[in-house]
C-alpha cells in the first residue's frame, strides 16, 4: 500500500445470475482529491462502491483502506470503518423527523437508556449550521422537497467524519443553488484531506470539480485519468467506446393536425398553475421548460389525471373530454412517464414482464377475467425487444437493471396501452449519455410513427435539441412559446424568469 492513497481496491469481481457486473476492476483514491466514477448506466459504477460499501460481497479482489484490507460485511461495518456513501436512490423513513433519519441506527441515549430526542435535535441543527443548509431537524422527511430530502442524505454521510465519502449522483435532485452549495461542501470536505468517490452523468460537473476521472464501461475498468488531460468529447468516448459525434438524433417528423388542445387550465391549488392554455399536434415533440417551482409537472400530471383543476377544458381530437383521474386519462389515449423512476414508476421486485404488462392488464383478459399469460409475455418481448432493453431473461427484477433499462421498460409500459399522446417528465434524468441517446432516438421515431409527445426537463440542451416548440412555464404561468428556430437558452431563460 502506497502512502499516496487512502484506498485501493484491487481486482474485484462480482457475478450475479447471467451477468458479469464486474470483471477485474481495479481503482486507488488519493486523499483530499474528488475522484470522478464515470460510465454509462450498467457500466457497474454503482455495483462497485456496494461492494466496497460492504451492500455486496465481492466473489474475488480485496479493498485496501488506510493501509489494512477489509472485508466489509454491511453498510454499518464500513460506516464505522470510516467510509460513507450517499447514494442515488434516497433511502429516508418518510414518517420520522429529519433528526430522527439522520441519527437512524446510531441515537444517543439518555443515562436510564432512551433515545435522547433533544440531543438529536441539538445535533442536527448544529450539522445544519454547520454546512449552510436550511432544514429543520423537526420537519418530517415527506413533508420536505426531493431537493431537501437530497440535502439530508449528504448532511447525513457527512456527520459520520468519514475520511472517504462516495457521492452517487448527488446533485439528481438539487436546483442550480443547491448544487453550487454542495460544491461549497465537496471543497471544503476535501481542504480537510476527506477523499471523495463522485459518481455523475453531467459532464459540467466533472470538469468543474473532478482532479482524477476513472472510466468503466461493461463492467470493466477502462482507465484512469487526470481531469485536466479529457474534455468532453473523449470522456464520452472512452464511455461508450466510440468517437460520438452527435449528442441528439435528427427528428425527422413534420407536426400535422391538433390532437390535443389545453384551454385556461387552472389547478385546484391556489399556489400552482393558473389560466394555462397549448395545442400539441400529431408527430411533434412539444418540450416544456422552467425553472424550479414553474409547475411543469404539476400541469402535466393534472392533464393525466393525478391533480385536480379548478378551471379549464381538455380537448382531444377536437372533442372536449372530462379526466377526473389516470385510469380515464389512458381510455382517452394519454400515457405519462413520471419523474421519479423509483418511487412513482417501477415495481422493483416484480419483474420485466410485469413492469411492462402493468398498465394494460385489462386488455389481457380471458372472460372469467383470467390474465393471459402467454399473450402477455409475448407482448411485453416484443415491445423491449424493440426499444432494445439489455436485461439477461423478461423475469429479471427490474430493480436489478441500470436506469437507462429500467426507463426502457417503461416506455415499453406505455406503449402496451398504445396511446396517441405520451407525457415524459424529464425522461433522461439519472441516466448517461449512451443511453440518453437512445431514449431520445425511441422518442424521435415515436413522433415519426404519429405519436403526439410532451416532454417536461430541466436541461436546456435536451429541450433545445428534441422538441418542435418549447412552452415555457414562470410560476404557474405559461409565458411563451418558442419555435424551435428562435429557441436558445437565453430565450428560454427569459421567459423562464419573467414573473420571478
Amino acid at each position: 500500500m502506497s502512502d499516496e492513497y487512502i484506498l485501493e481496491i484491487e481486482g474485484i469481481r462480482k457475478q450475479f445470475p447471467g451477468v458479469l457486473a464486474l470483471d477485474d476492476v481495479s481503482l486507488k483514491i488519493r486523499s483530499g482529491k474528488v475522484h470522478a466514477l464515470m460510465g454509462e448506466n450498467g457500466a457497474g459504477k454503482s455495483t462497485l462502491m456496494k461492494c466496497l460499501f460492504g451492500m455486496y460481497h465481492p466473489d474475488a479482489g480485496r479493498i485496501i483502506f488506510e493501509g489494512k484490507e477489509h472485508h466489509f460485511q454491511n453498510a454499518k461495518h464500513a460506516l464505522d470503518t470510516g467510509i460513507s456513501m450517499i447514494h442515488q436512490e434516497l433511502s429516508n423513513v418518510p414518517k420520522r423527523t429529519v433528526s430522527q433519519n439522520m441519527w437512524l441506527g446510531r441515537e444517543p441515549l439518555t443515562r436510564l437508556g432512551l433515545i435522547n430526542h433533544r440531543k438529536m435535535q441539538i445535533d442536527t441543527a448544529a450539522l445544519m449550521k454547520d454546512l449552510d443548509l436550511d432544514v429543520s431537524p423537526a420537519s418530517l422527511m415527506e413533508s420536505l422537497s426531493i431537493s431537501k430530502q437530497q440535502s439530508c442524505e449528504i448532511a447525513k454521510a457527512v456527520s459520520y467524519n468519514a475520511r472517504v465519502v462516495v457521492m452517487d449522483e448527488p446533485t439528481s435532485s438539487l436546483t442550480e443553488k443547491e448544487t453550487e452549495h454542495l460544491f461549497k461542501i465537496i471543497n471544503d470536505l476535501r481542504s480537510r484531506g476527506v477523499a471523495i468517490i463522485y459518481i455523475s452523468h453531467k459532464m459540467s460537473e466533472i470538469f468543474r470539480i473532478a482532479d482524477e476521472v476513472s472510466v468503466m464501461r461493461d463492467g470493466k475498468m477502462v482507465g484512469s485519468y487526470m481531469a485536466a488531460e479529457l474534455n468532453e468529447n473523449s470522456l464520452i468516448s472512452l464511455m461508450v467506446g466510440r468517437v460520438t459525434t452527435q449528442r441528439f438524433p435528427t427528428v425527422e417528423s413534420r407536426p400535422g393536425e391538433v390532437r390535443l388542445s389545453v384551454k385556461g387550465l387552472t389547478s385546484s391549488s391556489p399556489k400552482s398553475f393558473k389560466d394555462v392554455s397549448f395545442d400539441l399536434r400529431a408527430s411533434e415533440i412539444l418540450g416544456i421548460g422552467g425553472l424550479v417551482g414553474a409547475q411543469r409537472t404539476e400541469l402535466v400530471e393534472s392533464i393525466f389525471g393525478l391533480r385536480g383543476l379548478s378551471a379549464g377544458t381538455i380537448s382531444i381530437n377536437g372533442k372536449e373530454v372530462k379526466i377526473r383521474s389516470s385510469k380515464d386519462a389512458i381510455a382517452n389515449g394519454i400515457a405519462m412517464i413520471t419523474e421519479d423512476r423509483r418511487k412513482s414508476g417501477i415495481f422493483p421486485l416484480l419483474s420485466i414482464t410485469m413492469n411492462t404488462a402493468m398498465a394494460a392488464l385489462g386488455g389481457y383478459q380471458t372472460k372469467m377475467g383470467f390474465l393471459k399469460h402467454k399473450a402477455i409475455r409475448a407482448k411485453a418481448k416484443e415491445l423491449n425487444e424493440s426499444l432494445r432493453t439489455k436485461t439477461p431473461t423478461m423475469g429479471t427484477q427490474i430493480r436489478n437493471l441500470s436506469g437507462g433499462n429500467q426507463q426502457k421498460v417503461i416506455v415499453s409500459r406505455w406503449l402496451m396501452t398504445m396511446p396517441d399522446i405520451l407525457i415524459m417528465d424529464e425522461p433522461t434524468r439519472g441516466i448517461d449519455v449512451g443511453a440518453k441517446y437512445e431514449i431520445y432516438t425511441i422518442m424521435a421515431d415515436l413522433a415519426k410513427q404519429g405519436k403526439s409527445i410532451i416532454m417536461v426537463s430541466s436541461e436546456m440542451p435536451e429541450l433545445i435539441g428534441m422538441s418542435h416548440r418549447i412552452m415555457v412555464l414562470c410560476n404557474g404561468r405559461h409565458t411563451g412559446t418558442l419555435e424551435k428556430a428562435e429557441a436558445t437558452q437565453e430565450s428560454i431563460m427569459r421567459l423562464a424568469a419573467t414573473f420571478s
